[in-house]
C-alpha cells in the first residue's frame, strides 16, 4: 500500500468506529457481554496500540533500525498482513487473552477523552506516515507482539486493520 491509500484506510476505519460509538448510549460505554470487554475497554486498548506505534515513530531512525535492525524480506500486502494477524490470532488465543487481562475499565468519565485521545492520535499518526519517507517505511521494523518485527509500513495496515478488527467485534456482539 502507499503512503496516502495507508492513511485513508487508517481515517476511513477509525471514522466507522466513531459512527458507530456516536449511536450508542452511554451505558454501553461500560457494559459489555459475558467475559467480554467493555466498549470502553476496546477504546483504551486502541489507544495503547496507536500511542505505542505513534512514540516509536518519534525516535531518530537512526536508533529504530540500531534496536530493531532492518527488514530483509518483500513487504507483504495488507491483506497478507490481515491474513497473518489473523492466524496468529488463532494460534496465540490463550497468549492473546493473557496479554491484555486487567485491562481498566475506563469509567464514563473517561469516555469524551479516550475518544479525544484516539482521534489525535490517529491524525498523528496519519501525519507521520505522510512525513516518512517510503526506504524509511519499508525497511526499519518495530516489533508486534504477536506478529515479531515488521516493517513500519506493515505496522500502519495493521494499526488499520487492528481498528477494523475491534469496530467489527463491537459492531457484531454490542
Amino acid at each position: 500500500m502507499k503512503k496516502d491509500e495507508i492513511i485513508d484506510v487508517l481515517e476511513n476505519e477509525h471514522q466507522k468506529l466513531f459512527d458507530w460509538l456516536e449511536k450508542q448510549p452511554d451505558e454501553a460505554w461500560v457494559k459489555s457481554p459475558e467475559g467480554k470487554w467493555t466498549t470502553g475497554q476496546h477504546i483504551l486498548h486502541l489507544v495503547n496500540a496507536i500511542k505505542k506505534v505513534n512514540h516509536a515513530m518519534s525516535f531518530p531512525k537512526f536508533i529504530l533500525k540500531s534496536k530493531f535492525g532492518v527488514s530483509n524480506r518483500a513487504l507483504r500486502s495488507y491483506k497478507a498482513v490481515v491474513k497473518r494477524y489473523q492466524e496468529k490470532l488463532i494460534q496465540n488465543e490463550e497468549r492473546a487473552k493473557t496479554y491484555n487481562t486487567g485491562m481498566k475499565i475506563p469509567s464514563l468519565k473517561d469516555k469524551k477523552q479516550l475518544l479525544y485521545t484516539l482521534t489525535v492520535q490517529n491524525k498523528k499518526l496519519q501525519y507521520k506516515t505522510n512525513k516518512w519517507k517510503d526506504t524509511h517505511l519499508d525497511t526499519l521494523l518495530l516489533p508486534h507482539p504477536l506478529l515479531g518485527k515488521m516493517p513500519i509500513r506493515e505496522v500502519l495496515m495493521w494499526i488499520a486493520h487492528h481498528t477494523a478488527h475491534h469496530t467489527e467485534t463491537l459492531l457484531k456482539n454490542y
